[in-house]
């Protein structure tokens, strides 16, 4: 006749499905049923994954065989006591002194914008009273020193606490720092993955970046390397995503907003944003052309359940203003002024609502008001 005690005695060595401890010192085995030569028992599993949950029923059906009898029925109900995501799982690296918050400007696809947006939305921040600064994560591709008229100059080097940092590019208020400084405006930068990593967390890590209120990280195109890195290089507060209205553009937009979803990743999506939206002569101000679609940006946005923060018209002078490194935002008044401004307070919004939903211990309150010049505050 099997008892309990040859039930639990068998099962001592086991451990959980996590691999933490032990099932039996973890209270791992509950409502034991013995009827004759069938065993019944439910076993609390501390992961969700599947195969550690496969895992530790193949364990304990092997250990009662062993060492009871190898023609024991068993019949093994599995009760997952675990959090869907384990906190091991969540890629997080080490903050930054002096920068209150990090915000990744994405795209899933390359040409929609995504540097124009970062950069006006930089000096937008700017003229809002923020300290801001951007990285340009876009390695193989820079484009910030073009669109802040700082091609010749370079990084100058200072010491700190003993130890030798960059210091950014400061242009129009803002902080600038990327590999287009170190590189010839001909010469390509043709560098593997892990090459591309290292530098960039040079670039991050090395630099004195002083107290920001916004560190802006202009990522690349596509979901790759330099994104998993920035990941683990640092917390990132939030992302934006940038797309045109075209369905080719939205596809991989979907996708940009997946990436920051992942249960690995697990990084809020602040919002989308609508670039090239609509076309408007500078003869007839009143009229809109949709070129590229209607609305495609706002009813993914609307679909993924995202904030929308608004679009960008397609207009002549943006594209000027960025060739010649004088940023179209930096416009006393206009229309492209006011849609970025749009932009800039709708980000702050949804930055303030999503850390008012982290833990008090993450908390950090933005109070502001639509054109008020106030900063992030830490409470």
């Amino acid at each position: 006749m099997v008892t309990r005690k040859q039930v639990e005695e068998a099962l001592s060595a086991v451990s959980n499905a996590s691999g933490k401890g032990l099932l039996m010192a973890s209270n791992g085995l509950r409502n034991v049923q013995i009827m004759g030569n069938e065993v019944m028992v439910d076993v609390i599993c501390d992961s969700p994954v599947l195969h550690q949950k496969k895992k530790l029923e193949v364990e304990v059906l092997q250990a009662l065989h062993a060492r009871i009898d190898p023609k024991l029925q068993v019949k093994i109900h599995l009760i997952v006591e675990a959090p869907e995501t384990p906190e091991s799982t969540v890629l997080r690296g080490k903050a930054i002194p002096g920068i209150s918050h990090v915000v990744a400007i994405a795209s899933g696809k390359g040409g929609v914008g995504k540097s124009t947006l970062t950069a006006n939305l930089g000096v937008t921040l700017a003229g809002m009273g923020f300290k801001v600064g951007i990285l340009d994560a876009d390695i193989y591709g820079p484009s910030m020193p073009l669109m802040f008229d700082v091609m010749s100059d370079r990084p100058g080097g200072i010491e700190v606490e003993g130890v030798r940092k960059m210091e950014p590019v400061e242009s129009y208020g803002v902080k600038v720092m990327s590999i287009g400084f170190f590189a010839g405006t001909d010469q390509a930068v043709v560098w593997r993955g892990p090459m591309a990593t290292k530098a960039l967390n040079q670039m991050l890590q090395e630099t004195h970046w002083g107290e920001l209120d916004f560190l802006l990280i202009d990522l690349p195109p596509g979901t790759g390397d330099i994104h998993l890195s920035m990941v683990q290089a640092l917390p990132i507060t939030g992302a934006v995503v940038v797309s045109t209205p075209q369905h080719v553009a939205l596809a991989d937009a979907r996708k940009g907003v997946g990436m920051f979803q992942m249960e690995a990743i697990q990084i809020p999506v602040l919002g989308m944003v609508e670039n090239m939206a609509y076309f408007t002569p500078a003869e007839l101000p009143e009229m809109k052309y949709y070129l590229f679609g209607k609305e495609g940006a706002q009813q993914l946005a609307h679909q993924l359940e995202v904030p929308f923060l608004g679009e960008i018209p397609l207009v002549q002078s943006i594209r000027e203003a960025g060739d010649v490194g004088h940023p179209a935002a930096l416009q006393p008044a206009g229309p492209t002024v006011e849609a970025f401004t749009h932009v800039a307070q709708n980000m702050i919004s949804s930055l303030a609502d999503r850390i008012e939903n982290l833990p008090p211990t993450e908390a950090v309150r933005i109070t502001t008001m639509a054109g008020c010049k106030t900063r992030p505050r830490k409470v």
